[in-house]
């Protein structure tokens, strides 16, 4: 799911990704070195329509920061159906941060945040609205991005030895397939399941079966993405109890089951 150094995250998280190339420009692309211990990459999106669109994102188990309607907005990590309705002509540029880096910088619990989308300011103590100004203002990215560093830098990105423990069970519950249930994480990471689900809480802002079960959601909508798929087999794979689980967890996600979906990529 995850690209290379440069373009992290998950980029099989944009939902009817044909249509979204079409329709809307797209660019990842890395962060300074004074970034990159907490936040993944920067990303820009762009439009000029003459319909409006609707584009709709797989929520992912990460915070945003970024440039829209003349502030800097935080993004908790959201459990509903993420959309954005597009009109005329605009952009915005944000980053991600690596999972469970942004609880260091908030200095607080990442889940007071879920499910909300909150001015920087109100967060961060720094005024977000001259950063916001400009990157909208800017029709260069790397200029926009210069911008939103240097709000960043402004605010501070303290260290935080558990952020890089939960940062590196994050990349466990993503990479390894076998690990299905929350129960083997913890057993994985050497801890009770009450302890990570605390710290999951506190440096994540979700618990772990979310991010176990956003993990699987994801891999699914890759292999929608991929072409012709064996939907019983990719439950099996991925140990869904049977192929009516894995339509179901899908469809609660994304709005339609897989098979349905991939038809209309």
């Amino acid at each position: 799911m995850a690209g290379d150094a440069e373009s992290r995250g998950y980029p099989d998280a944009i939902v009817r990704p044909v249509t979204a190339a079409r329709t809307i420009t797209t660019e990842r692309f890395a962060v300074s070195p004074a970034l990159a211990g907490h936040v993944d990459y920067h990303w820009y999106v762009g439009w000029d329509l003459e319909q409006p669109h609707d584009q709709q994102i797989i929520p992912q188990p990460r915070i945003h920061i970024a440039a829209e309607d003349g502030r800097l907005l935080v993004h908790g990590i959201g459990r509903r159906p993420f959309r954005r309705h597009l009109t005329g002509r605009g952009h915005t540029l944000g980053v991600s941060f690596l999972p469970g880096l942004f609880r260091p910088v908030l200095g607080s619990r990442v889940s007071a945040i879920a499910d909300q989308v909150l001015p920087a300011q109100e967060l961060l103590a720094v005024d977000d609205r001259p950063v916001a100004d400009q990157i909208l203002a800017s029709d260069d990215p790397a200029e926009m991005a210069a911008a939103l560093e240097t709000y960043l830098l402004a605010v501070g990105l303290p260290t935080d030895p558990v952020a890089e423990d939960v940062r590196r069970w994050m990349a466990l519950a993503e990479d390894d397939r076998s690990i299905t249930r929350a129960e083997q994480l913890a057993e994985r990471a050497g801890l009770s399941l009450r302890s990570l689900q605390r710290l999951f809480s506190e440096y994540v802002g979700v618990g772990p079966k979310w991010v176990v079960q956003r993990f699987r959601v994801l891999e699914v909508a890759a292999r929608a993405h991929s072409g012709d798929v064996d939907w019983a087999a990719v439950a099996a794979e991925l140990d869904f109890s049977d192929q009516a689980h894995l339509v179901r967890t899908f469809r609660d996600v994304v709005g339609q089951p897989p098979a349905t979906y991939a038809k209309d990529l």
